[in-house]
């Protein structure tokens, strides 16, 4: 994985590849790229001690990963029979989260890692003249553009879609408008996510989806939504990923 394939590469499964078939690579963010579950489920638990509520279970906080945050904290309410779905309460659990996840983050030095593979997975990707990439996530922009300055990787993505700017996942609103802002076609939108809700979003959307068994939501639910693979690590995924640009230019 650390030795990207160059054009004109005769090892390049995509060389073959019409150049003007553009393919778009979303990616999730949280379980996906980056491992930040007991990141976000500490600062879940103190957001909610905070608000003076019974903090939820590490389970039920894992399970809600992926939509974006006030819909997140009223699944939680539903799940633990928290005072119904009052909006000033929402809005302030909403609000201790960002803070209590920013404290851990950089105050206590709680990681947040790139998954092993990654960065030589972005890369390669990038480096393929046939790819571009995006980020659709229920992060906000905040959160997302930290983290890729961080880990130095905002340049390898043309387009970022957020909670900021899009409903909450499994709404199709993310995928629908990175590919409009980067004019790829329907058919060639891959969506690559570790929960269901990256899974629903992809059928909303109806695009190509891969799930990722090393995220927040187990096989089985990922399974049911009928992606077009599930894969158990990086080297899996890479392959996934050419084997379905490779097949949807055989049938061009």
């Amino acid at each position: 994985m650390s030795d990207a394939f160059g054009p004109g590469d005769p090892l390049n499964p995509l060389e073959s590849v019409n150049s003007l078939s553009t393919w778009l690579i979303l990616f999730d963010c949280d379980g996906t790229l980056v491992d930040s579950e007991a990141l976000i489920v500490k600062a879940m638990q103190i957001a909610f001690e905070n608000g003076g509520i019974e903090p939820p279970p590490p389970g039920d906080i894992r399970s809600i990963v992926g939509l974006s945050l006030p819909f997140a904290i009223e699944a939680l309410f539903d799940k633990g029979n928290h005072r119904g779905r009052d909006p000033h309460l929402i809005k302030t659990i909403s609000e201790n989260y960002k803070v209590s996840y920013g404290y851990l983050r950089d105050e206590k030095g709680c990681p947040e890692p790139l998954f092993e593979g990654v960065r030589d997975l972005i890369v390669d990707l990038a480096a393929q003249e046939h790819c571009v990439l995006g980020i659709a996530t229920g992060k906000s922009m905040i959160g997302v553009q930290n983290l890729l300055k961080r880990f130095e990787l905002g340049p390898y993505f043309m387009t970022i879609q957020t909670a900021d700017n899009a409903p909450s996942k499994p709404h199709p609103a993310m995928i629908d408008q990175a590919i409009r802002e980067t004019g790829v076609a329907l058919e060639n939108c891959i969506m690559i996510g570790d929960t269901s809700f990256d899974l629903e979003m992809a059928q909303a959307a109806c695009v190509k989806a891969i799930g990722v068994s090393w995220g927040h939501h187990c096989v089985k639910e990922l399974r049911s939504y009928r992606p077009h693979d599930i894969v158990d690590d990086i080297e899996q995924l890479k392959n996934s990923i050419y084997s379905l640009m490779l097949s949807g230019f055989i049938k061009d």
